[in-house]
């Protein structure tokens, strides 16, 4: 049996009975977490746009967008519309070894499968994220080659299609098939993110819409390559390189994915989130303010300076500045701390934020692993000749390392009420935290509607 079979025959076989405990636990945070930085997302200047957009590729469906009103989406536009949300603002969660944003992908497709196929039973959604999340993880931690291909959306595509058919009751061999139908859409490369354009979320849509088709066509009968992911031309092959696949599949069902993922406490690239958590921790320590510091310097692997060290100029794009570590650096020594708010159009010119960015630098390390985002070390010169020094083992927010639960909420509050629509917070944080026993998870749509219904989490709709 290949890799490929094994992760097929996982997704097909999985029960709800053999989730681990602190799986099911963590599903529900990143639910809900998700959830939560998609109503943020209503804040990114493009998406007006790309509703307009959207509207003119055709309207009429059961599909519904996470925190929008009541019309109906057609489930591949519902779909990439609801990744485009949860992604844009850079806020969330991240599984780090593989270096894939699992729920973006997944979550969207899934929402749009469930609205169009009439309801789905909570314990349903919850096997069916488990599946994913392993699916995606396991072949992110099976790389071992520099990114050069926006992986985030693409393994989170793969594992949102095992789930997707999962939730069709698909066996095996459909899967497989599924992953081979998927081949040829999926899309994305490391550019978007190099030049830091909202065109890098916009990947992570792109493949949520694709997830749709693929299912679709596989369910249509359509014959299928079977050797998508091992295969001479398959996703290793083309996209990739050097993999140990096989090691990472072997104890599917045992270990779950989901459980090693990391929150993200600010709305930047994780590859920030070290840099961030060692001057949060001196500053904390030491009470300088930011007009004190002279210098600031991170020592991170090499994939922190690939993918954050970036010149600080004026007037940068928010999606470019969430990506600049010297840019989000100067943000959380001015305040404390980052947020969405900190990316509008007026602090992305502030003459002391752009300041205080120019004096802050990143340097690779020797860290031979090409996945690596820690450890890091942060040091801070100020303008007296202090010098002070912070080693980031694990970064905050990781498994080793996880937000409070007063603080998971707290992060949900915050993009909560940042969003127009009327949400009923409290209800929909009870129903997440139901999961396993709603009898229909569409109450979690209905419940960010703008139009938000009465039903009781717990009334089946069928």
């Amino acid at each position: 049996m290949d890799a490929t079979e094994a992760l097929c025959r996982h997704a097909a076989g999985l029960s709800v009975e053999r989730i681990s405990a602190a799986a099911v636990a963590a599903t529900k945070v990143f639910l809900l977490d998700t959830l939560g930085v998609a109503l943020a997302g209503w804040r990114h200047p493009f998406t007006p746009a790309l509703i307009e957009c959207a509207q003119g590729w055709g309207q009429g469906g059961a599909c519904r967008l996470i925190g929008g009103d009541a019309r109906g989406w057609p489930a591949p536009t519902a779909a990439m519309i609801n990744a485009w949300l949860i992604h844009n603002q850079e806020f969330d969660c991240v599984h780090e070894p593989a270096v894939v944003h699992p729920m973006a992908v997944i979550l969207a497709a899934l929402l749009a499968e469930v609205d169009r196929r009439g309801g789905a039973r909570g314990a349903e959604m919850l096997l069916a994220l488990v599946i994913a999340v392993d699916i995606a993880a396991s072949l992110g931690s099976a790389c071992r080659t520099r990114l050069r291909f926006f992986r985030p959306a693409q393994c989170g595509a793969l594992g949102a299609l095992a789930a997707v058919l999962r939730l069709r009751g698909a066996d095996a061999g459909q899967i497989r098939s599924g992953f081979g139908l998927l081949l040829g859409q999926l899309s994305g490369t490391m550019q978007a993110h190099r030049e830091g354009v909202a065109a890098l979320p916009m990947q992570i849509a792109y493949n949520a819409r694709n997830v749709l088709v693929a299912a679709d066509l596989v369910s249509a009968g359509l014959a299928a390559p079977q050797h998508a992911i091992e295969g001479e031309f398959g996703y290793y092959a083309l996209f990739e390189g050097a993999h140990e696949l096989a090691r990472e599949v072997s104890d599917l069902g045992q270990r779950f994915r989901i459980a090693e993922v990391s929150h993200k406490p600010f709305p930047s690239g994780r590859a920030t989130h070290g840099g961030l958590d060692g001057l949060l921790s001196l500053q904390a320590q030491h009470g300088f303010g930011a007009a004190e510091v002279a210098a600031v310097r991170l020592q991170a692997p090499p994939l922190v300076r690939q993918l954050v060290d970036r010149p600080v100029r004026p007037a940068m794009r928010a999606n470019e500045a969430k990506l600049c570590f010297p840019f989000v650096a100067a943000v959380a020594l001015q305040r404390g701390g980052v947020d969405v708010a900190d990316f509008d159009a007026a602090a992305l010119v502030d003459a002391e934020t752009l300041a205080l960015a120019a004096r802050v630098a990143v340097l690779a390390d020797a860290n031979p692993d090409v996945n690596a985002l820690a450890p890091v070390q942060v040091e801070v010169q100020l303008h007296d000749g202090r010098v002070y020094a912070q080693a980031v083992p694990q970064i905050l927010g990781a498994p080793a390392r996880p937000l409070s639960q007063a603080a998971h909420l707290a992060k949900f509050r915050r993009n909560l009420a940042g969003h127009p629509g009327a949400v009923q917070a409290d209800t929909l944080i009870e129903a997440v935290e139901a999961l396993p026993a709603l009898a229909d998870v569409r109450i979690l749509l209905d419940l960010l509607s703008d139009k938000s219904s009465s039903l009781d989490p717990a009334e089946p709709r069928r």
